[in-house]
């Protein structure tokens, strides 16, 4: 209630989402990059004279979201990864580009494969109903106006608690942000959609991921099929960040995590990058794939030795009213800590990432 005594939009109403859940990934950046900016909006912290951002979709609000600024040799690194293509008048000739290309989605698929062998041999302990899956991240976002130009923000924790309950629920779980430029601060904030979820694409809880086709062209279909597209990007682009998504957000079975890393190398596009850097600033292999109808390209990267899931990065391509030509750094994750807690708030048990 305001002074008048009528109520008064509550920001934390903002990060109810209906039946999707949004938890790190690639493709949500844009959704995410306007929810904040409308909370910040609500809550009287917009700057000066800014218009306010139209209202978001109501996209699913986790976090592989991926956003923090880098050290400035990071950010130097992540802005000058560009894709064959999205420069103009320099690079190599056209038959030399897609020569390149070709040899990057051959290794992809190559990595992508040897990732799922090196997931198969790790060892993970079956999560409960009654149980949370724990993610701990830092993370870097967008704190610019909604029609300006990209500005990272300051480094900062994300934790997020994720209910296993397999029930249809309506809080799927819990985040809470620490650090400068996080969003209410210290605050353990409900994720909550507007109607009841039950386990599944949207609520992925460990015994329904346990329960995907471990053939990588059975659970494609399956991904295909059940994937919701935003912002007119392809669907082979939603596939991928859905993946992305649930390898960065949740537990699962091995063998099911295998299955999602097989099932990346046959989605046309993807391709490989030598080395990229995760807002944690640790080295590691890069897996990509660009979309050219909603001018986004995200990033898996994984630490080179042992192949482990380190975060993900999102770029945007091109967008002309934010000035954007080429590859740009829309926000970044690392991974520190996963683990399985009896409630949320709870972060003692399990090892860091």
């Amino acid at each position: 209630m305001n002074a008048d005594g009528r109520r008064t939009e509550d920001p934390l109403e903002l990060l109810s989402a209906p039946a999707e859940w949004d938890l790190p990934p690639g493709r949500h950046l844009h959704h995410k990059d306007i929810l904040m900016q409308q909370i910040d909006h609500d809550l009287g912290h917009a700057p000066a004279g800014a218009p306010a951002p139209a209202p978001a979709p109501r996209r699913r609000l986790t976090r592989p979201a991926i956003l923090v600024p880098l050290a400035s040799t990071v950010l130097a690194g992540a802005l000058a990864v560009t894709l064959a293509g999205t420069g103009v008048g320099h690079g190599p000739a056209p038959a030399d580009r897609a020569a390149t290309g070709s040899a990057r989605a051959h290794s992809a698929s190559v990595t992508l494969n040897r990732i799922a062998v090196a997931a198969m041999a790790s060892d993970i302990t079956p999560v409960r109903d009654d149980q949370f899956v724990y993610v701990r991240s830092l993370t870097v976002s967008n704190k610019g106006t909604f029609e300006g130009p990209v500005k990272l923000g300051a480094p900062h924790t994300e934790e997020i608690w994720t209910s296993q309950d397999p029930r249809p629920l309506k809080t799927l779980g819990w985040m809470r942000e620490s650090g400068k430029d996080a969003v209410m601060p210290g605050e353990t904030i409900p994720i909550e959609s507007t109607d009841a979820v039950p386990a599944g694409i949207d609520h992925p809880t460990y015994r329904w991921l346990s329960s995907l086709p471990t053939d990588p062209d059975a659970l494609l279909t399956l991904l295909r099929r059940d994937v919701r597209l935003s912002d007119g990007e392809s669907k082979e682009q939603a596939v991928f960040s859905l993946i992305g998504d649930l390898l960065s957000g949740t537990l699962m079975p091995p063998r099911n995590t295998a299955a999602l890393y097989k099932a990346a190398a046959k989605i046309p596009g993807v391709k490989e990058i030598p080395d990229a850097v995760d807002v944690a600033s640790r080295h590691g292999i890069a897996i990509t794939r660009e979309d050219a109808t909603s001018a986004t390209r995200d990033e898996w990267i994984f630490d080179k030795s042992s192949l482990a899931f380190l975060g993900a990065r999102g770029f945007i391509t091109h967008d002309k009213q934010k000035g954007i030509t080429s590859d740009t750094l829309m926000g970044s994750t690392a991974v520190l800590r996963r683990a399985v807690v009896d409630r949320h708030g709870e972060k003692s048990a399990g090892a860091d990432s």
